[in-house]
């Protein structure tokens, strides 16, 4: 035992010094767009004040008729002039396309027609429900850059603005903008800030604009791309199939050799992700398998993986003795500093740290639940509707 405390603590030592010191040095070269410099209107890449390159905002929804009429109305606030809006209600079984149409109605007889919406009735084979949607408005769109985001994200005027002033002054092909996370019970507070914190560890966002690293980033609520680029990469038909497609439009953008690059923004778009504890271990039971490459042996490695990273620090504070603590300590304060570094960023308090292994507990329960719905599914169930587990494997990128 006394070997073994030895050996588990320096390696956990090591795992979270390593990547604390990675974060300090690399975090503050991730740009905040709401700082002042960037209240500004984008300048092309040669230099001159654009005729403001138009921009397409693709909204997908499903049964999103909670959320989607704030969402759109403040999209139609932003103070950018030059953008369109394309709503997709897809195959919605409550009031979502209802709201749509009711949104869009002022501007049914305007010639720049700001907010359009498509209603999708069926869904063909080989889709995803919000791929196939977000696949058709490109294909309708007019911008020189679309912007995919959710029926649920909170856009403020400036927001798109600042974001194209600094893709362009970037010459960045590919930007990420990442959200704030509104945040009202302890249950969310306590699963979001140990999912931030898997996501510092095990991805790098000072990195992403490095051409040399294969760090890529895509978040669903703001993802913005070249029309240029998107096609390049082969639209969101190369994707069809991907559970995950956010990331993997980062992904295939970053192999493809573009540039990307992401941003923090403050509150420039917001969104409740989840409502509860409960809401984060059912948001995430759709994706998590799908980040396995739906395989359950990577599975079962990843839930010992994580829970000997994750557990294993605070086991072994207790049940070491004398020096054998002291990997285990550094270990612990290398993950409390990171707890402090979000404090910062995202409002979850430094104390949730304390909290850090029951959330452990819940996220290995949600890998596990995760992996058991879909292999006794044989597939997914996503708002309603059943993708095999075949066709979702051999369509991942």
């Amino acid at each position: 035992m006394h070997y073994f405390h030895w050996i588990a603590g320096l390696i956990l030592a090591l795992a979270w010094f390593s990547r604390i010191v990675d974060a300090a040095i690399g975090m503050p070269s991730v740009a905040n767009i709401s700082k002042p410099e960037w209240d500004r209107n984008p300048v092309t890449t040669s230099g001159n004040l654009a005729a403001n390159p138009r921009v397409s905002i693709i909204v997908p929804a499903r049964n999103e008729e909670r959320d989607v009429e704030r969402s759109l109305t403040r999209l139609l606030e932003l103070d950018y002039g030059n953008y369109e809006v394309i709503a997709v209600n897809d195959r919605s079984t409550d009031r979502t396309g209802e709201i749509m149409e009711g949104v869009a109605q002022p501007f049914a007889n305007d010639s720049n027609r700001r907010l359009r919406v498509i209603h999708h009735r069926e869904l063909p084979p080989g889709w995803l429900g919000k791929t196939h949607a977000m696949w058709t408005a490109t294909n309708q769109a007019q911008g020189d850059w679309l912007l995919f985001t959710d029926a649920d994200v909170l856009f403020k005027p400036d927001s798109v603005r600042r974001a194209l002033a600094y893709a362009e002054a970037e010459k960045a092909d590919h930007l990420v903008l990442f959200p704030q996370m509104i945040m009202k019970r302890p249950g969310e507070y306590m699963m979001i800030a140990f999912f931030q914190t898997m996501f510092v560890f095990g991805h790098r966002p000072w990195k992403v604009a490095d051409p040399k690293s294969k760090d890529h980033m895509g978040v669903g609520a703001f993802n913005l791309i070249r029309r240029g680029v998107y096609e390049a990469v082969g639209t969101y038909e190369a994707l069809r199939m991907e559970v995950l497609d956010d990331m993997k439009l980062g992904k295939v953008v970053k192999n493809a050799g573009f540039a990307q690059r992401n941003v923090f923004g403050g509150d420039l778009i917001s969104i409740r992700w989840a409502r509860g504890a409960r809401g984060v271990v059912d948001n995430l039971t759709k994706n998590f398998f799908a980040v396995l490459s739906f395989q359950w042996w990577r599975t079962l490695i990843s839930v010992i993986g994580l829970a000997f990273l994750n557990l294993m620090p605070f086991l072994g504070i207790g049940l070491a003795h004398g020096w054998e603590r002291m990997p285990y300590a550094i270990a612990l304060a290398s993950m409390f500093s990171i707890y402090v570094g979000m404090s910062w960023r995202s409002g979850v308090p430094a104390y949730y740290f304390l909290l850090h292994p029951l959330s452990t507990a819940l996220f290995v329960y949600t890998l596990l639940l995760s992996m058991f719905h879909a292999l006794w599914n044989d597939g997914i169930i996503w708002r309603g509707t059943r993708y095999p587990l075949e066709e979702l494997r051999k369509g991942m990128v």
